[in-house]
């Protein structure tokens, strides 16, 4: 019995690789499965003409046309400090104090000596009226009469000196208290209570600097290569160090010299005054803005970068197929979300912007629309009868979505068996022994 069971296992092996072979000669290639794809899917846009400024930019230093130098005009030790840096003080507001004992000493001194000189000047008045009263009378002499006049005249010339020497000193006083000039921000303070301060020195002391942020300029030096296109009503785009834009102005003058130390041509803009952005003694970038002119420009998404050159990938007809062509692109300014084009392309060339990454020179591709652009705002009154096609217009995004999805999808299933076929066709056949 168990040798008849063990008879049959040849026939049931023999059934079963009958039927195995007439399964793999029934059926067919995975090709004719469906449609094979022809290209990997892409979208893409035109290349435009658009006006682009040709510009220079340049480092500008934001000056006020009104910022004083704070100096002492009289000698002596600060004993008070009554500002700090970045303080606003107003027109005539204390800034510092100079010890003023001495000179106030002086003016005393000086007071004095004004007294003594003012009661000898009133005696000789009294002498002189008197001597004038007695010489009419015939009482005294022409020569008394004339030493009292010249003594008069003596006196009052020393009063009037006294008094103006007093008064001079008086207001040397006045410099011993120092006040801003103007309304302004006060600048760096470099002095300490305790230090002596003189207005001799070479230079005198600095004692602070008070800036009045209005009437403000950019100072903008230009090499001297640019000086035939240097001329007023020239534009200037003001930016921070990100690029973000803080001012437009244009230039107002241009130096007929060159600064003999930059080798430049200095040339002003004035700026509106901003004391959240633009300050005196600020540095910002300047761009001269010499003119404008149309160029190709593509949106940043469709270029790429190798090492130091850029390129994008242009659709073209090869053998009655649509490839991606690579063309490398000299690449100029940036004009929002675009760049500039210099040389490569032209108006209305194709550019790809999306799959970039898996695309090679001469791969083909399949154009799909762009990109869906958002519905136009609607009024209240519009609202509801767009309801339905609103609905219709979202069922079909979405479709158009899920079949941009699926080709997808699709190409890279198509890339991959492809991958797989190369393998198989590349490795030896193996012999398989049925025992």
């Amino acid at each position: 019995m168990t040798q008849s069971r063990f008879s049959r296992i040849p026939i049931i092996v023999c059934w079963v690789l009958a039927g195995l072979v007439a399964t793999g000669c029934n059926k067919k290639p995975a090709a004719a499965a469906g449609p094979e794809m022809q290209g990997f899917p892409v979208q893409t846009v035109t290349v435009a003409m658009q006006p682009v400024a040709q510009s220079s930019e340049y480092v500008a230093t934001i000056k006020s046309r009104r910022s004083a130098t704070i100096s002492p005009q009289v000698s002596g030790q600060l004993t008070e400090i009554l500002v700090h840096s970045g303080d606003q003080v107003k027109t005539g507001e204390v800034l510092m104090e100079i010890d003023p004992r001495q000179q106030q000493a002086n003016v005393a001194a000086l007071l004095a000596t004004e007294r003594q000189k003012k009661a000898v000047y009133d005696y000789d008045t009294i002498e002189q009226d008197r001597q004038k009263k007695l010489f009419e009378a015939g009482v005294t002499s022409r020569d008394a009469y004339d030493q009292a006049q010249q003594a008069y005249e003596n006196a009052k010339a020393d009063y009037e000196a006294a008094a103006g020497n007093r008064k001079t000193q008086e207001q040397l006083l006045a410099y011993y208290t120092v006040r801003a000039p103007y309304a302004g921000i006060v600048g760096d303070v470099p002095v300490h209570v305790g230090d002596y301060v003189s207005q001799s020195g070479s230079p005198p002391t600095l004692l602070t600097t008070v800036d009045e942020n209005k009437d403000l300029e950019a100072y903008i030096y230009i090499p001297t290569e640019r000086s035939s296109e240097i001329h007023r009503g020239l534009g200037v785009d003001l930016t921070d160090n990100s690029g973000k834009l803080l001012q437009k102005t244009k230039i107002d003058f241009v130096s007929p010299e060159v600064d003999s130390n930059l080798q430049g041509i200095l040339a002003k803009a004035p700026v509106q005054p901003s004391p959240e952005m633009l300050r005196n003694a600020e540095m910002v970038k300047a761009k001269v803005i010499w003119s404008t002119k149309p160029m190709a420009v593509v949106p940043v998404l469709a270029v790429a970068q190798q090492g130091e050159q850029s390129f994008v990938f242009e659709v073209k007809q090869q053998n009655g197929m649509t490839v991606a062509h690579r063309a490398p692109v000299t690449l100029g300014s940036t004009v929002g979300n675009n760049y500039s084009i210099v040389s490569g392309l032209s108006a209305g060339d194709r550019v790809i912007i999306t799959g970039m990454q898996f695309l090679v020179d001469g791969m083909p591709v399949i154009l799909l629309p762009g990109p869906p652009q958002p519905p136009a705002s609607q009024g209240k009154g519009a609202a509801a009868p767009a309801k339905s096609g609103g609905a219709q217009s979202m069922n079909s995004g979405a479709q158009a979505q899920k079949g941009v999805t699926s080709r997808t999808a699709a190409a890279h299933r198509h890339h991959k068996e492809h991958r797989r076929a190369l393998a198989r066709k590349s490795k030896p056949a193996q012999r398989v022994t049925v025992s």
